[in-house]
């Protein structure tokens, strides 16, 4: 079976595509072939060593996200049959054998139902993206119908979907991005106001806001603190760096500065988000959207953009054509 697999940490260059021996599975597992999987950024931390949520065993495939069909079900799986397309989200399953490959097999509980009007690549790009995305949203951040949130950020793999989350739950949402075809992209997702946040004074005319979601704080914290309503909440779901910043900011709001990561989500917190996802999914609630794919061979090229280019929407690879 084709995968891809690395013996060492290191570059992107210990990305090597290898034939493995064929899986097996246990009584609660599946065997999924797979179409499609999403590439993360999470991934290229691991491969680079010393990620603090995930730690590998060599030899080891990379890939927590994925889309495909089921091919062989374990004994006590009852809720998925052989030949049910699947979306994959294995990131808290340690048993999982990693979704840059032909073939996987992980956990039943980490697949759900994937419909028809959503391609492979489209289920690929849920996983990671859409769960941290619904806990930042809900389960950290504690958005309700008719608040106002603003998702800083909103043309990224997470970002988008939140924006597509919030208002399906009925908030208002503002959304940021660095180009006019990202205001673009933010106001087809749906966001009620999309802002530039390369202008100079973007938030000056925004009303006040109950939730920020951020995907930069080492930029945008301070920011964040100046508009955050009393009371108000700031989910932080990325930064690329440390910040110096005044913590009486925060005192004179009382705003909740949260941290996040989908690696700390306890196992009915992951089953709740998967099922959420799933039903908006259905209810063509959420739309994926992808900015390009690879094959699978160029997993190294694929992870590299994932860090060092501005995309909007979600890279993927693609394992094998749709059928």
């Amino acid at each position: 079976m084709k995968a891809i697999q690395m013996t060492e940490f290191g570059g992107s260059d210990v990305l090597t595509l290898v034939n493995t021996p064929e899986l097996t599975l246990t009584e609660d597992d599946v065997l999924i072939s797979l179409y499609s999987a999403g590439v993360n950024p999470a991934e290229s931390y691991i491969r680079q060593g010393g990620y603090v949520f995930y730690h590998p065993i060599f030899p080891y495939t990379p890939g927590f996200d994925g889309a495909g069909i089921i091919e062989k079900i374990g004994s006590s799986v009852t809720h998925l049959k052989v030949g049910d397309r699947v979306f994959i989200s294995s990131c808290l399953d340690q048993s999982a054998t990693g979704t840059y490959a032909k073939q996987m097999v992980c956990s039943s509980k980490s697949v759900r139902q994937l419909p028809d009007t959503l391609s492979f690549n489209q289920g690929a790009a849920l996983g990671i993206p859409a769960s941290a995305a619904y806990r930042g949203l809900f389960q950290r951040g504690k958005l309700q119908k008719n608040e106002v949130v603003l998702i800083h950020g909103a043309t990224g793999g997470v970002g988008s979907l939140a924006v597509q989350m919030a208002k399906s739950c009925g908030a208002f949402v503002i959304g940021t991005a660095g180009s006019l075809a990202g205001i673009e992209k933010v106001k087809k997702l749906g966001a009620d106001i999309a802002l530039n946040h390369h202008d100079t004074h973007y938030l000056d005319n925004i009303p006040p806001v109950d939730l920020v979601l951020e995907m930069l704080a080492n930029v945008n914290l301070t920011k964040d603190l100046n508009i955050i309503k009393r009371y108000g909440r700031i989910v932080i779901i990325g930064s690329r760096g440390p910040l110096d910043f005044n913590p009486r900011l925060a005192m004179e709001k009382e705003a909740d500065i949260l941290g996040m990561a989908v690696w700390n989500s306890s196992f009915k917190e992951n089953k709740d988000s998967l099922d959420a996802i799933e039903k908006m999914i259905y209810n063509n609630q959420l739309i994926p959207d992808i900015a390009f794919s690879y094959p699978l061979e160029k997993a190294s090229q694929a992870q590299d953009d994932t860090i060092n280019t501005s995309v909007t929407g979600k890279i993927i690879l693609e394992i094998q054509p749709e059928p």
